[in-house]
């Protein structure tokens, strides 16, 4: 796109408009992708770099971010070649050093350090530090004005208008990595906004789409981060089994597309193939479908408007036999419920359901609460920042990293027990 951002389906929401210009024609490149990936060691990381080893004469790694796994972090800057790699807590600077030395590769360590990488000149930043932490660092990379291919939910959910503000402003590219998200912009193309009837994410259900609400209660975080069907880090994989994940990406593909809040749904499709129905006008039902490997819409956004080829294996609609869909229950899983209810509130409740979702899914990693405790954590939370005022409209991101924080602080307040 080019008023917003390029969300390359030409369709983005902005705070001003709900339909971007035709982002001009790309041409195939001849020089390598300069690419940064913040976040290298995690789930999203380490697919995009194994991408990148794939394609040597494609990419060209130019700087490496992890939060405190230093070992790995090195381990992945030598291989692919990097010219900076930082870490971002500083305890770990040490060790990282003397990993690196002889290389030629630069370390760093800090926040601030984290922000300088997303600043390196490059052609895209793969965004995919999750959580909170990777705000800053995104929008530092929104400001290089190169393509910003986004993984980090936290941008859309707590910051969306703020974000695509920044994005627009320093003409910079976006594009999404969430499989949901890069499905709709493949389906959406360059039909009209006006032509968009609904757009439907699917969902996996988790391992516990058939739980009573008396197995639930006992559900462990062993059990609740054995996912059938995608490889995630825990955090996001935890979301996914209480369908959270699937709320925080409505509230996204309400800020990346040009529909209203009830435009948008959700359905449990648990083979995981197809990840975004997009309904039109006419009767049509357009869809994207691959297998559930997160490679597919990393080289998407990598590549885009070319393709590269990926590991993934091709789908075999003969042996797959039949896909299946069902409807959301929101009674077991009422996270769904809570997220749509921030959505629609909106202003700051988005950011509050976020903070406060973090702390509630850490907590249960922990085993301090239970599985049904998370969303119920969550709910109160965003009835007592509305009862101190707390979901006002946010300006700047120093407003939302002040909610953020204050979320945080009464979330833990409001744990169970």
């Amino acid at each position: 796109m080019t008023r917003a951002a390029s969300v390359s389906s030409d369709l983005a929401r902005t705070p001003e408009a709900t339909r971007a210009d035709a982002p001009p024609a790309s041409r195939p490149r001849t020089a390598p992708l300069r690419l940064t990936v913040l976040g290298a060691t995690g789930s999203i990381g380490t697919s995009t770099l194994d991408l990148c080893g794939r394609h040597p004469d494609r990419f060209e790694v130019v700087a490496l971010t992890a939060q405190c796994n230093a070992k790995r972090l090195a381990e992945l800057a030598i291989t692919h070649r990097a010219r900076l790699a930082v870490i971002g807590d500083p305890a770990h600077y040490a060790e990282l050093q003397e990993l690196l030395a002889g290389t030629g590769i630069r370390a760093a360590a800090g926040e601030d350090a984290v922000v300088e990488a997303a600043l390196e000149p490059a052609d895209c930043v793969m965004a995919a530090i999750v959580g909170a932490a990777g705000l800053k660092p995104t929008f530092a990379a929104a400001r290089q004005g190169c393509r910003v291919a986004l993984a980090n939910k936290e941008c859309l959910v707590s910051a969306g208008d703020i974000f695509l503000g920044e994005i627009k402003t320093w003409g910079a590219e976006l594009l999404p990595v969430d499989s949901e998200h890069s499905a709709a912009f493949q389906a959406i193309g360059r039909t009209s906004a006006q032509s968009i009837e609904k757009i439907i994410l699917t969902a996996s259900g988790g391992p516990f789409r058939t739980f009573d609400k008396s197995r639930l209660a006992r559900v462990t975080p062993e059990e609740a981060l054995q996912h059938p069907n995608w490889s995630m880090g825990s955090k996001v994989t935890i979301d996914s089994a209480t369908l959270m994940n699937k709320g925080l990406e409505l509230i996204e593909a309400f800020h990346l597309f040009p529909v209203g809040a009830h435009q948008l749904d959700a359905v449990i499709h648990p083979q995981s193939i197809v990840h975004c129905l997009v309904m039109l006008e006419d009767g049509s039902v357009m869809a994207q479908m691959s297998h559930p490997d997160m490679r597919t819409p990393i080289a998407l956004a990598l590549s885009w408007p070319e393709r590269i080829a990926t590991p993934v294996p091709k789908l075999d609609l003969v042996a797959l036999k039949s896909l299946t869909f069902e409807a959301p229950d929101r009674d077991r899983f009422p996270a769904l419920g809570v997220a749509i209810d921030a959505l629609n509130r909106g202003g700051a409740a988005p950011a509050v359901l976020n903070a406060a979702n973090e702390i509630a899914v850490k907590a249960f990693l922990d085993k301090k609460i239970g599985f049904l405790e998370i969303a119920l954590t969550v709910a109160a939370c965003l009835e007592k920042a509305e009862a101190r005022g707390l979901l006002r409209d946010l300006a700047t991101l120093d407003d939302v990293l002040a909610v953020d924080r204050e979320a945080r602080a009464m979330a833990q307040n409001v744990l169970p027990g």
